[in-house]
């Protein structure tokens, strides 16, 4: 009884077993079946890839051209070195050869050459001289693929608006940077199949899928403009051993800018080499350079004055008071006042450059004299809210939006902490810091009828071809002054040249207005000053607008003595380059 009972229980457990097997077979059939052929496409991809070597292809990147047509940043083939392990068939002669054609050490190449890797890359960048004799040894397992490098025609001309790429061909600064989208394009690759040792399947070949290029900029940069900027800032530099001098030029009526000068400038084609200005007095003890210091100079050297820095605009800036206090109402043009040499504020004796006082004068001669007391009183007449007020009508507390990366806001007191010392001293140009590119961009809404403008190098967007994509477009703010107001400054500026402080910057037969200043930087007593003039022609109709600034000069640092003349002397060769002004027979500039 008891062995029958035993029988039939294992003739359950054996049933039991079968029907388990079966359903974990059947269930394994059913996968199979699945995997074949609901996900047949998935894994026939996957093998695929199991048996493919990629390699990137580097787009042509979009040009950088000039109002004239002159490409000033564009591509130059070169070619990028790689290794593929199972495919080395000698792998002491590849050493050898990539050795002493790339200039590349020992233990640097052997280490990529016996690394077990589906590639490796050597070097990119190299040029296509050395590539082609690389790719003439025929060495298995080592692959030169030709792409595209960035060069830039002018070396340094405008180095600091530009910008350069990295080894990635990705903008770094500038205006690589700014318009990559446009400018990136899309990489392509190389497809090559290999057996499962990871050697070639010479009978499949490659396939390509080709980079598609990037976009044509088209800036309002003039090569012929910066470089005589250029030129005039060097000099300048030179002449006055002064740490840095600063050029901008742009059309006042829509923000185009033409040139945009930042001396010392760098090389473009090796924008990691230290200039020799960057590398005075910044070698440590030891004589050489930390990673992070020279990290930290490069920042510098690559710096844009003209957007990334801030500083006092000192007798410039008066300019801007001067057009608040017409506004307001606060002042005319025929309005009197007496400077004694001086202006008392609280506690604060504010002086006036002339010891002795202006005496009795209107605000155009006040003007004309950049007289400290007479923009005080303007100031303390409007009082830190209305003043207020205007800096904000004016657009001085925001951005200016230009173009290039790493603009710097205004650094200014809050309206609440402005007492009657603060507004004296903001009311001609101190206690307060702006860039140079806000200062001449406020000072182009006050003379060309009261429209802000945005200050920018972008136009348009092309292909390869030439034909338009994209037409650029930046921001107006209108009403920024009245067309009365704007007209009076323009007449007082112009008395400026002619008759006041900026004198050196008259050019006969044309009508130039600007302004001029020296400010000393913080702290106060250092002795260093910044000297600097903006001018703009012709003043009854203004279409272009400069500023100069010097950053300490040694000698003689005013601004009507060493910045105005450099507005002169650019003034005398670009308006009539522009069709501004051309020379009579006599050798002197007048209108068309």
């Amino acid at each position: 009884m008891l062995e029958r009972g035993n029988r039939t229980f294992h003739r359950k457990k054996i049933t039991i077993s079968f029907f388990l097997c079966a359903a974990m077979l059947f269930l394994l059939f059913v996968r199979l079946v699945y995997l074949m052929v609901a996900r047949a496409d998935y894994y026939s991809a996957k093998a695929v890839e199991l048996h493919e070597r990629e390699r990137s292809i580097k787009a042509a990147r979009g040009r950088i051209i000039d109002c004239n047509g002159n490409v000033i940043a564009d591509n130059k083939t070169v070619c990028t070195i790689s290794v593929i392990y199972n495919q080395i068939e000698d792998p002491e002669k590849v050493i050898e050869v990539l050795c002493r054609e790339l200039s590349l050490s020992e233990e640097y190449v052997r280490s990529r050459v016996e690394k077990y890797s589906s590639i490796e890359r050597i070097k990119s960048n190299v040029d296509k001289e050395t590539g082609d004799r690389i790719r003439e040894y025929d060495l298995a397992g080592v692959k030169v693929d030709e792409d595209y490098k960035r060069y830039y025609p002018y070396g340094s001309l405008a180095s600091k608006v530009l910008g350069f790429t990295g080894s990635d061909n990705q903008g770094i600064i500038g205006l690589e940077v700014i318009y990559e989208e446009y400018l990136e394009g899309e990489k392509g690759t190389i497809l090559t199949v290999t057996d499962a040792k990871g050697i070639e399947v010479e009978e499949a070949g490659e396939s390509r899928i080709e980079p598609v290029n990037g976009r044509d900029l088209h800036i309002s940069m003039d090569m012929n403009i910066q470089s005589y900027a250029t030129q005039l800032a060097v000099q300048a530099m030179e002449t006055k051993q002064a740490k840095s001098v600063s050029i901008i030029v742009m059309d006042p009526r829509n923000g185009e800018i033409l040139a945009m000068v930042n001396v010392p400038e760098f090389d473009l084609n090796n924008p990691y080499e230290l200039t020799d200005e960057v590398l005075a007095g910044s070698v440590s003890a030891n004589g050489e350079l930390s990673a992070e210091e020279k990290q930290d100079l490069l920042n510098a050297m690559w710096r844009n004055g003209c957007i990334n820095d801030t500083y006092e605009p000192g007798s410039t800036f008066k300019t801007i008071t001067a057009a608040a206090g017409l506004e307001s109402g606060v002042v005319t043009p025929q309005s009197t006042f007496s400077c004694p040499g001086f202006v008392i504020v609280e506690d604060r004796k504010i002086r006036c450059h002339k010891i002795g006082g202006h005496g009795a004068q209107d605000f155009v001669h006040a003007t004309m004299n950049s007289c400290n007391p007479v923009f005080v009183t303007v100031g303390l007449r409007m009082g830190a809210e209305t003043y207020y007020r205007y800096f904000e009508q004016f657009g001085l507390l925001q951005k200016t939006g230009v173009d290039l990366p790493g603009e710097a806001g205004t650094i200014m007191h809050k309206v609440e902490d402005i007492g009657e010392v603060e507004l004296a001293t903001i009311s001609f140009g101190q206690s307060f810091q702006i860039t140079p590119i806000q200062l001449l961009t406020t000072f182009s809404s006050i003379i060309n009828g009261g429209r802000r403008v945005t200050p920018h190098f972008g136009v348009e967007i092309t292909d390869t071809d030439g034909n338009l994509i994209e037409k650029l477009e930046y921001p107006v703010t209108q009403g920024i002054v009245s067309a009365e107001t704007s007209a009076t400054m323009r007449e007082i500026l112009e008395k400026v040249v002619s008759e006041g402080g900026g004198k050196n910057a008259y050019i006969e037969g044309v009508r130039i207005g600007g302004k001029t200043a020296t400010s000393q930087t913080l702290p106060r007593g250092s002795g260093k000053y910044i000297a600097s003039f903006v001018g703009f022609a012709p003043a009854d109709d203004p279409q272009v607008i400069a500023i100069a600034i010097i950053n300490h000069p040694q000698g003689v640092y005013y601004g009507g003595q060493i910045a105005a003349p450099i507005i002169r002397q650019l003034f005398e060769n670009i308006l009539p380059y522009l069709g501004i002004m051309d020379y009579n027979d006599y050798g002197v500039l007048e209108t068309p």
